[in-house]
This record gives C-alpha cells, sequence and structure tokens, in this order.
C-alpha cells in the first residue's frame, strides 16, 4: 500500500509539473493589443509650448498635437517602435539626453555645431526660409521698405524671431495672429502692411491668390529642425533612414501642407 500510495503521488506531482510548464510556455508566447506587446517604448521629449510644431490646444484636450508630433508618431510607426511623449522646457531637452532619461527629442530644434558635441542629429526635416509677403497694390520689395508697417506673423512661429530681429533695423509694429490664414486675411483687410511667412507656405498663397506678392529674406544661418538622440544612439540611423524614406515617398510634404499650409 505505502508503495502504491507513494506511486500515485509522483504521477500526480508529475502532473503537476507538466501543466504549470504548459501554462508557463502560453503566457511566454501570448501578446495583447494587437502584437503592440512585443514593441519597444522609447521616450520621446518636446517643449509643447511652439505651434504650430508642438502645443496643446486646451479647447480640444490635453494632448500635444503638431507637425513635430505627427512626424515623430509616423517614424516610430516605420522602425516598430511605440511613443511615449512627454513635455519638458526646451533647455531642458539636451540636458534629459544627456543623463539618458529620453531617447529622443523632436521640438523644432536646430543641430547647431555646440549642440552637436553633446547630441546625434538626424538629417533636417524641415527648413525655414522667411518670405516677406505683401499685397501687390502696396508692394514691399525690401526690409527698408519696411520702415513704419505693421508686420504680421503666426504666434509662436520663428517668424515672430525673425520679426524681432527686424524691428532691431528698422522701426515696425509687429502683430501676432493664431493662423496663417489669419495673417493672409488681416493683410487683405489692410489691417497690417505685410507678413512674414515660411516661403513654401507663402508660395501657396501666392499662387492661389494673385492680388498678393512677396519675397523671400536673404539669411546668412539657414534655420533648419532635426531630431535629437543621445550620442552615439543606435536609433540616429533607424529614424534617419525612416525620415528620408518620408522624403522621397511625399508623406513629409504632407505633414507640411497640414500643419503649414494655413488649413483648419
Amino acid at each position: 500500500m505505502k508503495k502504491l500510495s507513494l506511486l500515485m503521488i509522483s504521477l500526480f506531482i508529475i502532473g503537476l509539473l507538466a501543466a504549470c510548464g504548459t501554462n508557463a510556455n502560453e503566457a511566454e508566447n501570448s501578446t495583447s493589443g494587437a502584437g503592440n506587446a512585443d514593441k519597444k517604448v522609447l521616450k520621446m521629449a518636446t517643449s509643447a509650448d511652439y505651434p504650430p510644431f508642438e502645443y496643446i490646444d486646451t479647447a480640444q484636450g490635453s494632448d500635444i498635437i503638431g507637425f513635430d508630433i505627427d512626424l515623430a508618431k509616423a517614424l516610430a510607426e516605420k522602425t516598430g517602435y511605440e511613443l511615449e511623449i512627454q513635455d519638458m522646457d526646451f533647455n531642458s531637452l539636451i540636458p534629459a539626453l544627456q543623463a539618458k532619461q529620453i531617447d529622443l527629442v523632436l521640438s523644432g530644434m536646430t543641430p547647431t555645431p555646440e549642440r552637436a558635441e553633446n547630441v546625434d542629429f538626424s538629417d533636417v526635416y524641415y527648413t525655414a526660409n522667411h518670405m516677406i509677403v505683401s499685397l501687390k497694390d502696396n508692394e514691399i520689395k525690401s526690409i527698408e521698405e519696411l520702415d513704419g508697417k505693421t508686420i504680421g506673423v503666426q504666434l509662436g512661429s520663428i517668424q515672430e524671431d525673425k520679426a524681432k530681429e527686424i524691428s532691431e533695423k528698422v522701426n515696425i509694429k509687429i502683430e501676432n495672429r493664431n493662423k496663417i490664414s489669419d495673417l493672409i486675411q488681416e493683410l487683405k483687410s489692410g489691417r497690417i502692411d505685410a507678413a512674414i511667412i515660411e516661403d513654401l507656405v507663402a508660395n501657396g498663397y501666392t499662387e492661389k491668390d494673385k492680388d498678393l506678392t512677396g519675397f523671400t529674406m536673404e539669411s546668412e544661418e539657414e534655420a533648419g529642425s532635426a531630431i535629437a538622440f543621445q550620442k552615439n544612439s543606435a536609433y540616429t540611423k533607424e529614424f534617419n533612414d525612416a525620415l528620408n524614406e518620408m522624403k522621397e515617398n511625399g508623406k513629409l510634404d504632407q505633414l507640411v501642407a497640414k500643419w503649414f499650409g494655413g488649413e483648419e
């Protein structure tokens, strides 16, 4: 009887171990969220105070939106990663990369030589050339002709900074508006004399509206935006390859048109 009891107990224990092994294998092989559990999460930071690149539209919710955010999500999808996006002060972004608290930054950041000493950059994904737009009936052909004029710029844009630079050379009044389409309306109604708009966007308006004209400002420095990564990051090449693919297939141009084309 003892031998029989020991045999039954042994068989019972073997059965339990086999069952446990099967459950463990099933748990290891299972996924959730349509395979999203297999995707590595990268921490991305931005400074969400720079519309239309990255900002929070409180009327629509608390999510960070903008051109850079859409670009980041598209690149993450192409490279097979999930993104965890957080808001930081702009001057904290590079230190956070250096401290390895985050993996990448999309925040309209210009890849200056000084910054490149501490972080890696992708190729430039967006270059801003400034254009002065005015009415053909009251055409402004030079910076000097802006003297005494009212100039419109999009709120939070790099053109706003450019207008402040111009104000140090000639006497101008600067007016801010939320949308480029608002600037065009203000210009046509005579409430402003000219507007500073990124040339790609401005050309779209001047081609459609024959009352408008403009000239591109000469600049010694080209203001471009690039993605920043930790120094010697393995993600730099992956994202850079995906970025160049978006340039070639027109997907990047579509995002530019969405966020800088004056559309609602």
